[in-house]
């Protein structure tokens, strides 16, 4: 049996900025924005992951979620691309110059939801979902 995790519900204040946000500046896949009598729920995906985050339905107070992880195969290229898309990002944090995994950057949400974007070179080659599977 196998559990996948593949949507995270995260708590934001405003939906129409949140969506520019992920999907502007971010760079995730709009999935789906629908909207029904009693909600509105959007869905976005970040490139080459198989969970995404949605917002709408959340009780939690927006900005509480803390520690988010994503995951690329260049810390420091995926850094330059959100600054250039006008994120306020981190500086590289060298936590294990020895292994794959050691290096970090760190950025907030417009709510204050916080992210850690771990580097895995080995995402290079082999990433977590194939090319052919997505």
């Amino acid at each position: 049996m196998d559990w996948t995790l593949e949507v995270i519900v995260l708590p934001v204040a405003d939906i129409e900025r949140s969506i520019g946000f992920y999907r502007d500046q971010l760079g995730f896949a709009l999935d789906h924005d629908t909207t029904t009598t009693q909600m509105r729920v959007v869905q976005l995906t970040p490139r080459g992951s198989g969970c995404s985050i949605v917002f709408g339905m959340s009780q939690m107070e927006p900005g509480s979620m803390k520690g988010l992880q994503l995951v690329v195969s260049d810390a420091a290229a995926a850094r330059f691309e959100l600054l250039e898309r006008g994120v306020e990002v981190s500086d590289l944090s060298i936590f294990d110059a020895e292994r794959d995994g050691g290096t970090f950057f760190f950025f907030d949400d417009p709510d204050g939801n916080s992210w850690s974007v771990q580097q895995m070179t080995v995402r290079a080659e082999k990433p977590l979902i194939p090319l052919d599977a997505r």
